[in-house]
């Protein structure tokens, strides 16, 4: 693994005495160099475990994965449960939790929610730099007992989700779930600001279609995909229905229905 990411260089620092204990062995694991003057991002290593943040002027603040307290806290209290449009999307019913894979895992925020609902989750993360923070913000909330049970439903998967689905050797997965990378050029503070830190690392998600035709051939009962609501449809077969929301909408492949 290089230190350049999509071209662009990463370097490793601590900022606290225990990450300076850690910083060596992320360093070497990732392949990153812990000095590099002219980095244009930095995963930094600390007591609370792993963030990164982009460097130079104007740059968001800092990523980090945190199951424990924040947005994905609040969500798991106050989000609808098993109301909200993403259960209905995978097949959430009384008596019906099905094993699901995230191909597009990134920060694990879906995940996490459909494992809060009690469904058990295989999670697909391809770019080394997030997978990383998804790992750690994993093993933290497995310390922690108000979130731990479900964070042991979440196995993280390392590698490129086309490859690994191609190659899949487990039971398949009842739910294949895609949330890929769409192409969006607006600037505007408006955009995430994960995405506009993940954006260079990651780029657009090209071979989507390739994703797709995958998951179609892999998932046992269905497939789900998360799009801008006015985006086209990912190439190739096309949704049999699709829940529509306010930002975002999913395109639902069904296959087999999802009994109790």
């Amino acid at each position: 693994m290089s230190d350049q990411q999509n071209g662009c260089v990463i370097r490793v620092e601590a900022l606290d005495a225990p990450g300076q204990e850690r910083s060596g062995y992320w360093a070497e694991r990732l392949g990153l160099p812990i000095d590099a003057e002219t980095a244009e991002f930095a995963l930094q290593v600390a007591a609370d475990g792993l963030r990164l943040q982009q460097l130079g002027k104007d740059a968001p603040g800092p990523v980090r994965v945190d199951f424990v307290e924040g947005a994905a806290a609040h969500r798991r209290l106050f989000g609808g449960g098993s109301g909200q449009m993403i259960a209905k999307a995978v097949g959430l019913q009384p008596g019906v939790r099905p094993q699901v894979l995230d191909a597009t895992a990134g920060l694990g925020k879906d995940a996490f929610v459909l494992a809060s609902l009690g469904c058990q989750m295989q999670l697909i993360e391809r770019q080394p730099i997030i997978a990383a923070l998804l790992e750690d913000g994993l093993a933290r909330a497995c310390l922690d007992e108000q979130v731990a049970e479900i964070a042991r439903r979440m196995q993280l998967l390392h590698g490129n989700a086309i490859e690994v689905m191609r190659g899949w050797q487990q039971e398949p997965p009842q739910v294949i779930y895609l949330d890929p990378m769409f192409p969006h050029r607006d600037k505007s503070a408006l955009v995430k600001k994960e995405m506009r830190l993940f954006r260079p690392l990651v780029g657009d998600d090209l071979d989507a279609p390739a994703l797709l035709e995958a998951a179609l051939t892999l998932a046992s009962h269905r497939v789900v995909v998360k799009r801008p609501r006015k985006a086209p449809p990912i190439e190739g077969a096309k949704p049999g229905y699709t829940l529509d929301g306010k930002s975002s909408r999913y395109d639902i492949y069904p296959k087999k229905a999802l009994k109790p």
